[in-house]
């Protein structure tokens, strides 16, 4: 069985997390998302908040696992027995951070590989980073969110609203 880890923030879940994971399975036959605690991101919602979502979202989708992980990405890598990292690429400019994380991910662990995986077209412009802008400007999520995520974003963003 080929296992391929996605890990990141998910500060929080868009419909381009979604998209990359659910392509992923048309290589891997089991995606294990992994939420990162991040703290230097210094994300909106706690660690708990964010695992929770991302498997309110995934629920109904076979053959992924959610989980958590604190430390070096390729150690828990090779603690769960995955063969690879998934790597979403939006855009030219996520390229060269991408590409110097594969490199000191291999250099720490020859046998973790990298695969980069292209979003869809109607995703390639999506960042969680960007979605939380929109949602502190009174903007519609209906497009970028699961309906309860984008619930709970808005619900945030006014409770931290001076």
């Amino acid at each position: 069985m080929k296992i391929g880890i996605y890990p990141g923030t998910f500060d929080p879940i868009t419909h381009g997390h979604t998209d990359i994971i659910t392509r992923s399975l048309r290589v891997f036959d089991k995606v294990m998302v992994a939420v990162a605690p991040n703290p230097t991101k210094h994300p909106l919602f706690n660690l708990a908040e964010r695992l929770d979502m991302v498997q309110l979202v995934l629920k109904d989708i076979g053959q992924v696992e959610v989980v958590t992980f604190d430390g070096l990405l390729v150690d828990h890598v090779r603690r769960s027995g995955a063969h690879a990292i998934i790597r979403g690429l939006r855009a030219i400019s996520d390229f060269e951070h991408e590409f110097q994380m594969a490199l000191i991910n291999r250099k720490l662990a020859k046998q973790v590989e990298t695969v980069f995986l292209m979003p869809s077209e109607e995703y390639s412009y999506l960042s969680s980073t960007i979605i939380k802008d929109v949602a502190n400007h009174g903007g519609s999520l209906t497009e970028f969110l699961h309906p309860e995520v984008a619930r709970r974003l808005q619900a945030r963003i006014r409770s931290v609203k001076p």
